[in-house]
């Protein structure tokens, strides 16, 4: 009768406490209603394909993914497992990594990840229809299986077994995955005990892989003292901090704490701690499927190599509002709202500046929403200090079908840049995406080629 749920822990004595009053019938009915979600990692996924190009264990090979051409004070975006068994944390700087350690330096290949996680993603749909797969991350999933377990007569523990054994056998990729009663604790079930459970061998053909299961009982059981906070699910360093001067440490402390309290402090975002504290979720798999943001925009941002002065930071300015011109074009998007974000040199202590214009017109002619950037950027940004960040932001975005155009400007004029914008989209698509550029593209400051040799800030790896 209660095959569902045996696999959490057997904790049928504690349910009928929880849930003591309520009767049998009505307990038996809450349990059936209960749903199932699993929440899946591809171990240390970047260093672990890199191993795995290279005909090495993942688990026994000392590799990071860095750029071997930036300085030691580059971040390094993976270490593998057996690097982690040797106290290097997953997002060091090179330099801080032991000297009498010896490893393997592989430069990023962001579109290897990129197709790893593809061919990862169509090994889940063999299992899980794409309506009950929600990509939190290249290497991470959350899956609704509730209705799936009754199919392949499985419990959520033993159906994540067999989907990760698949994408090991398929991929060489090893991953670990939180079983939950809901979204939140099939995360943290995979990111504070799963990640503890070591791999072991079940026989020379199938792994045992790193699975914990929670529900609301289990997670009080096991969790509510865990320390530190920070290994929580949505708690940072700053909302720990605030926590710590309420006298908080620990999920049960911020459970039992007063609620106006909580409130008076965190605002609107008490509600989801509050909740998470006491193990409830009430987002769904159907709830992130069916939601749409009240607001689009699309943006683009750089951490420039060194400090820039304020002509060269307007060259790049000038080369991140035409390719974001360019997206707009080829999403058949319009824009009349601009935000710009300049961070000065951190040897400055200089705050940001940062400014939003609305245009009187909706567009995506690079000629037109370019002069209000460039109004903009003159307007808040101080000429004599040195700049290392530059983000921009469209927003407002709308269909095509809504253009606006300016009682001054010539239509003509704009549609011959509109045609000359598909060209360009065209020429990159087919051949490159530095195949067709500018001539400020090719001056000494200018990043655009470097950059579309990128994905994410970081090597693409098809040079």
């Amino acid at each position: 009768m209660y095959k569902e749920i045996t696999y959490i822990d057997n904790m049928w004595t504690e349910y009928k406490q929880h849930f003591a009053g309520i009767g049998n019938d009505a307990m038996e009915a809450l349990l059936m209603k209960q749903r199932t979600y699993i929440c899946i990692d591809l171990k240390s996924f970047y260093a672990s394909v890199e191993c795995v190009e290279r005909g090495l264990d993942p688990l026994s090979t000392n590799l990071v993914v860095a750029d071997p051409d930036r300085t030691d004070r580059t971040i390094c975006l993976a270490v593998s497992p057996s690097m982690k068994s040797l106290g290097v944390p997953g997002r060091c700087r090179v330099f801080e990594i032991p000297p009498d350690i010896h490893y393997i330096m592989a430069p990023p290949r962001m579109q290897l990840y990129i197709d790893y996680s593809a061919e990862i993603y169509g090994i889940y749909l063999k299992y899980i229809s794409k309506e009950d797969i929600h990509p939190y991350s290249i290497d991470e999933v959350f899956m609704d299986v509730t209705d799936y377990l009754s199919l392949y007569q499985m419990n959520g523990a033993e159906l994540s077994q067999k989907i990760m054994q698949d994408v090991l056998n398929k991929t060489g990729i090893m991953a670990a995955a939180g079983v939950g009663s809901n979204l939140y604790l099939a995360k943290i079930a995979l990111d504070i005990p799963a990640k503890h459970i070591k791999v072991s061998q079940k026989s020379s053909e199938e792994i045992i892989f790193p699975v914990s299961v929670l529900d609301e009982v289990s997670y009080r059981r096991k969790l509510w003292d865990h320390k530190p906070l920070t290994d929580f699910w949505r708690i940072g360093a700053g909302t720990a901090k605030r926590l710590e001067r309420m006298g908080i440490f620990t999920m049960r402390e911020v459970a039992e704490a007063d609620e106006e309290m909580l409130y008076q402090i965190f605002g609107i975002d008490a509600e989801l701690l509050i909740d998470h504290a006491w193990g409830r979720e009430t987002a769904t798999m159907a709830d992130i499927k069916a939601y749409k943001p009240k607001a689009n925009s699309i943006s683009s941002g750089q951490v420039l190599w060194c400090d820039y002065n304020f002509h060269d930071g307007k060259l790049i300015l000038k080369e991140m509002a035409d390719l974001l011109c360019l997206e707009l074009v080829s999403r058949g998007l319009l824009t009349d709202s601009v935000t710009l974000h300049v961070g000065y040199s951190n040897r400055t202590a200089k705050k940001p500046a940062h400014g939003t214009v609305s245009m009187p017109i909706t567009t995506s002619s690079a000629a037109q929403i370019s002069s209000y950037i460039l109004k903009l950027y003159e307007k808040i940004v101080d000429k004599y200090v040195p700049i290392r960040r530059i983000n921009l932001s469209f927003n407002h975005l709308t269909e095509e079908i809504y253009q606006q155009y300016d009682l001054f400007a010539d239509p003509s004029k704009l549609e011959r840049e509109y045609q000359m914008q598909k060209a360009v989209i065209e020429i990159k698509d087919r051949f490159g995406k530095n195949a067709i550029l500018k001539g400020m593209n090719l001056q000494e400051k200018a990043t655009t080629v470097e950059r579309n040799r990128q994905i994410g800030g970081h090597r693409s790896g098809t040079d």
